[in-house]
């Protein structure tokens, strides 16, 4: 930058204050067309236009000195334009905690203007704009705030501003904030002034579903808007699809989003099809989640919203190859956005890398002012890997608290308190989960898990079990459970008819060695051969299944007799590698019971 301050004239006329200038004492700005007429304040004033604020910072510094050491030489209002100026290029550049001083002696001033009415600028200053009003200031003031972390502070200096003199950013920032607060009635009333104001605005509406406002009365905010406006008839199905999310009628929820997809003007929307990824994710079918993503990336390669969840779907299904290289696209895409950082943690944390995993979910969390409930839960995980089950008891509450839809949280806060031999936290936490979850088949096996560790409540486990299964017959997760709870009751014939019952709608490798186990016990042998055999030939690695048909066939060649007997106080035994090894399997819903030590948390 080339710059020439003109040479100062006696106090009573300054450089800020000369309506002309000569050509010799001209300020030339790069950037800026130079005219000899134009006066220092003038020249603040267009850079702050363009965007030097580097600029700006750079020369309202040496102005501000000047005006100290002579203060004469700014006339109050003048001092007041130029602290604006200042405070706006400090925010720009990042220096959040100087702008905020500057800001207050914005504020200072523009009192002190208020209450000296009667000062006004000098003629030369005619073309110098508007003054920005005190709303204007305070809100660039609460910004610094925010990017300080000092929600408390913002909120504390947005609420000082009358409700009349309040935009719809300032009104949107409040409602934000008092949602992350927990103070959602307040939140409720500033998202409906936004949607007064700005009838479209759809982060608004998303807001007030999530806060549970019914989805007809958020519709009638907009419906003068729809009415009038051509080719916007899809917003009110949109309304219904998140209305059905958020109160959790996934079903419902999925087919109206569907119904978009297929009959409006919104095919093959990218935010569409992240949104009922997003829903297909919450109802628990992976492999639509999975399928949505893939589509929402194919037609957008540079979308990052929704990234980290399906980054942690290609965690859970051991694509690690994949994650890897989704991790580095976002990478090139924005190091400033958590998902990024997210999806290398799960990459780490496939790997076994658990402190990079910390490291790398610290950044998300931190990079999302701490509330996105992937890179809490990621970090819970990873501190269970280390031994840390104290601390990711902590991020696991955290995430919950966030979001007290998702069952996974309530899923890795029983497993960390089963860990920590603490049996009734986790029963609570799985009631917890079957009330806000409306009872799911998944909750209902969470609270079963939970009282199979409690004496005296196995009859309430399989009341659990019975009705889960009723609402889902194949979850793998309520038939190892049930199976293993006849197991410990010697209830084996039961066990053969259950596995049998299962069988029938559900063909898997392990389903037929746990019903060999049965048939062991109830020293059916023949069959029980028949069924690990079954089993090796849809599974060849189950070991397991191998060593039991081996065992068998040594003590048909009369190697043990009473071997069935022997086979059925194994059974009886209840703690065994044996009976452990039952529940190693690797379908999605299972993994987390079965496969903790590695996916732990990550369900």
């Amino acid at each position: 930058m080339f710059l020439v301050l003109p040479v100062l004239c006696p106090i009573t006329r300054s450089a800020v204050d000369i309506p002309h200038i000569s050509a010799a004492h001209t300020v030339r700005v790069v950037g800026v067309h130079c005219n000899s007429t134009m006066s220092l304040l003038e020249y603040m004033r267009e850079m702050h236009a363009v965007g030097l604020f580097a600029d700006v910072r750079l020369l309202g510094g040496m102005l501000l000195c000047m005006a100290e050491n002579n203060p004469d030489m700014l006339p109050p209002v003048s001092r007041f334009q130029l602290l604006v100026y200042q405070a706006d290029a400090l925010r720009h550049e990042r220096e959040y905690r100087h702008a905020e001083a500057v800001y207050r002696q914005v504020l200072q001033q523009k009192k002190f203007l208020t209450k000296n009415s009667k000062l006004r600028l000098p003629s030369s200053h005619t073309q110098i704009p508007t003054l920005p009003s005190d709303a204007e200031i305070k809100y660039h003031l609460a910004e610094c705030y925010l990017n300080m972390k000092q929600d408390k502070d913002a909120i504390a200096t947005l609420d000082t501003i009358p409700a009349k003199h309040r935009t719809p950013k300032i009104n949107m920032t409040l409602a934000g904030l008092y949602r992350k607060a927990g103070q959602e009635r307040v939140a409720i009333t500033c998202y409906k002034e936004v949607l007064r104001q700005c009838p479209l605005a759809l982060e608004a509406i998303l807001g007030l579903l999530s806060l549970s406002v019914k989805g007809a009365e958020v519709a009638s905010l907009t419906v003068n808007t729809i009415q009038s406006i051509p080719s916007i008839e899809w917003l009110s199905t949109w309304i219904k699809a998140y209305a059905f999310s958020y109160a959790k009628d996934y079903p419902r929820a999925i087919a109206t989003f569907s119904s978009l997809d297929r009959k409006s003007l919104l095919k093959d929307c990218v935010d569409l099809l992240v949104s009922m990824a997003q829903t297909f994710f919450r109802a628990g079918d992976h492999p639509n989640a999975i399928l949505k993503f893939e589509q929402a990336h194919a037609r957008d390669p540079y979308l990052l919203k929704g990234m980290d969840m399906y980054g942690y779907l290609l965690a859970q299904n051991d694509h690690v190859e994949d994650l890897e290289k989704l991790g580095i696209r976002l990478f090139t895409l924005s190091e400033n956005h958590p998902e990024p950082w997210i999806v290398m943690g799960y990459h780490s944390y496939a790997l076994k890398k658990n402190t990079r995993t910390v490291f790398l979910a610290a950044r998300a969390i931190q990079l999302s002012g701490g509330s996105n409930v992937l890179a809490l839960m990621l970090k819970a995980a990873a501190l269970v890997e280390l031994g840390s089950v104290q601390e990711a008891v902590l991020h696991i509450r955290e995430a919950s608290r966030l979001a007290p839809h998702h069952f996974e949280c309530y899923e890795a806060l029983v497993e960390c308190y089963s860990v920590l031999q603490r049996p009734r936290d986790a029963l609570t936490v799985a009631n917890a989960a079957c009330k806000a979850l409306i009872y799911s088949p998944a909750a209902l096996v969470l609270y079963a898990t939970a009282c199979m560790d409690m004496p005296g409540l196995q009859e309430k486990a399989r009341t659990l079990l019975e009705r889960a299964l009723s609402c889902k017959p194949i979850l793998l997760k309520a038939i190892l459970i049930k199976s293993d709870l006849l197991r410990r009751e010697q209830k084996f014939e039961e066990g053969v008819t259950f596995m049998r019952e299962v069988l029938a709608q559900r063909s898997q490798g392990l389903l037929h060695r746990l019903l060999a186990d049965f048939l062991v016990a109830c020293n059916n042998v023949q069959e029980a051969m028949d069924q690990y055999s079954i089993a090796l030939s849809l599974d060849p690695g189950d070991s397991k299944a191998a060593e039991a048909m081996q065992k068998l066939e040594r003590e048909e060649g009369g190697q043990g007799e009473g071997a069935s007997e022997g086979e059925a106080e194994e059974m009886e035994g209840g703690s065994g590698e044996e009976n452990e090894g039952d529940l190693e399997v690797s379908d999605s819903e299972a993994a987390p019971w079965a496969e903790h030590a590695q996916w732990f948390a990550m369900q």
